[in-house]
């Protein structure tokens, strides 16, 4: 079992109104439900990771948690405190203690400041009074510990690579020493090779801070290289969590197994023989999700009791590994390889 988490979202519900063009005002709006009753946990010095297609609401999950887009309902409690229940004072103070790292390296940056400016943006405005001696140390000092050499802190943006640049995207992220950092696919825009490097480097970081992680990616390999836990997420549920370990080799529910399966095996004679499992027709839209298993339309498992009501999630005995199918049958798989 996990530790006591530290982290903890209660039947989460982020929903967006959606007007028509051309629609009358006194129309009522169309009802978007990005993410629709999400429960999890997270323990302190625990990397979470988060998979599934585009559209299955895995950033709107990320900024729901910062703060970024307004809950519907369910409850976000940070260090057993309400988010939705803190004072003015206390919010600002969980703004410090929750960072967020993003997908673009280059667009998260200013392009109007210097590298120094932006790792330090975030101390100046939470710690105005900071001496300006100090500040520079602290950068300098930060900027090595990521692998960026002290004496570009006066360049700009545009000077350096992708990898680089995110690379000052964990820097300006960790200058107030957080205790939650979300990344939200922060390796999908760099090549193969920085991936690796730049995911090592956030393994380090999080050993030598004590940092808790929420890990959001599409690419299975990756999400299990640094993850200690795996929640699988699909048009804003989770369907599959447990340990990294366990439900990559042994997936319950036929979504897990079908994105497994799509993870390609760097030895060709065990991806040429490897059962395959495609997932068929288009994903709902999340402004009309379908009754009951919203997987059920492309399961290959489906039942018409699916239409019924939506799926608990189950407990496997003896097992921290919770399923949300109750036609779930593990299936041993080749592992996934990072």
């Amino acid at each position: 079992m996990m530790a006591t988490p530290f982290l903890t979202l209660e039947n989460l519900q982020v929903t967006f109104e959606i007007r028509r063009p051309g629609s009358w005002p006194w129309t009522p709006p169309r009802q978007l439900h990005a993410v629709n009753g999400v429960s999890l946990d997270l323990a302190a010095g625990e990397c979470l990771g988060i998979v599934g297609e585009s559209g299955s609401g895995k950033s709107t999950l990320a900024r729901a948690i910062i703060g970024t887009v307004p809950t519907s309902g369910g409850k976000i409690r940070f260090e057993g405190k309400d988010l939705a229940e803190m004072e003015p004072g206390e919010r600002r103070a969980h703004r410090r203690d929750v960072q967020m790292i993003f997908q673009d390296p280059l667009a998260a940056l200013n392009p109007r400041m210097t590298v120094g400016e932006i790792i330090a943006e975030p101390l100046v405005t939470h710690f105005p009074k900071t001496p300006r001696a100090e500040v520079k140390q602290r950068v300098a000092k930060l900027m090595e510990r990521v692998g960026l050499l002290p004496n570009l802190i006066n360049r700009y943006p545009h000077e350096f690579s992708g990898g680089q640049c995110q690379r000052i995207g964990i820097a300006r992220a960790l200058i107030l020493e957080p205790k939650l950092v979300i990344c939200d696919e922060p390796v999908s825009a760099l090549d193969v090779s920085v991936q690796a490097q730049v995911i090592n480097l956030l393994m380090e970081l999080q050993r030598d801070m004590g940092l808790s992680m929420i890990f959001i990616a599409h690419d299975l390999s990756v999400v299990k290289h640094i993850s200690d836990r795996i929640g699988v997420m699909y048009l804003g549920r989770i369907m599959e969590e447990g340990d990294a370990d366990r439900l990559t080799t042994r997936p319950e529910h036929p979504y897990t197994q079908a994105l497994i399966s799509s993870v390609p095996i760097p030895d060709p004679k065990l991806e040429k023989a490897r059962p395959r499992e495609v997932i068929v027709g288009e994903l709902p839209s999340p402004m009309n999700p379908p009754s009951g298993c919203v997987f059920r339309t492309r399961c290959r498992k489906a039942q018409a009791s699916c239409a019924g009501e939506r799926p608990k999630m189950i407990t496997i005995p003896g097992e921290d590994h919770k399923v949300a199918c109750p036609f779930h049958e593990a299936e041993a798989l080749l592992e996934v390889t990072a």
